[in-house]
């Protein structure tokens, strides 16, 4: 398991400072869509800068049609960061069409796609795909395993069955965990570090928990001893 900082902060001087703050620790740093809309490349540059082992998760969620997701994926691949997202519901041939474009590239970044985002509770996830989360997260990521990806973002309570459905070297990224029992906020589907390694959950994200404490730095610490 391997511990993904989201870098959700409000300007580019505060997700700085939260990552200075940790750069003793070999971690990943997940870098969303308002840190790359507004701060762009530069702001990946100055994160490796703080620290060159920090691991770089960008993500953007690319859902458009498959020719132009290949040409997003490609100049991301350019950026050198090491893991990014692209939508399930995209389809096959974009999941293909994504692959077989990266596969020039010697050391291409690990692709994920997103399932079920974990905002979605049961209700409003069945009005747009007319199936439970649990089903149709683990046909999205069975489709995405088949046509080559290296995992899926999911929430914690999908990671096990969706391994046991495609292979235990099969990818998990999982937002919405509260180490400690802190407080949901908008995610619907949260869990505790205990339950997301009884899953088998290999990157856990977590945010607030962590930025919002008056000691982040200690936060990651107490993070790591659970999840070493």
């Amino acid at each position: 398991m391997q511990l993904c900082v989201a870098l959700d902060l409000p300007s580019k001087r505060e997700n700085l400072k939260l990552a200075k703050e940790l750069k003793a620790h070999d971690i990943w740093m997940k870098v969303g869509f308002r840190a790359y809309i507004r701060d762009g490349k530069p702001f990946i540059d100055e994160l490796k800068k703080i620290n060159p082992n920090f691991k770089i998760f960008l993500d953007l969620k690319l859902y458009d049609i498959p020719n132009t997701m290949a040409d997003a994926a490609e100049e991301i691949a350019k950026l050198g960061v090491d893991m990014f997202n692209i939508h399930a519901s995209a389809g096959e041939v974009a999941m293909r069409t994504v692959m077989e474009r990266l596969s020039t590239y010697e050391n291409r970044p690990l692709v994920l796609a997103v399932t079920a985002l974990t905002s979605f509770d049961k209700k409003n996830f069945s009005l747009i795909y007319e199936k439970s989360i649990n089903e149709k997260a683990e046909q999205f990521a069975k489709m995405s395993y088949e046509n080559g990806l290296d995992g899926v973002v999911c929430s914690t309570f999908e990671s096990q069955a969706i391994k046991d459905g495609t292979s235990n070297e099969f990818l998990t990224l999982c937002p919405g965990i509260r180490p400690f029992g802190e407080d949901a906020g908008d995610q619907q589907r949260v869990a505790t570090i205990e339950l997301a390694q009884k899953e088998g959950v290999d990157f856990p994200v977590i945010g607030r928990p962590i930025y919002k404490d008056e000691n982040p730095l200690q936060k990651v610490k107490d993070i790591l001893t659970l999840i070493a």
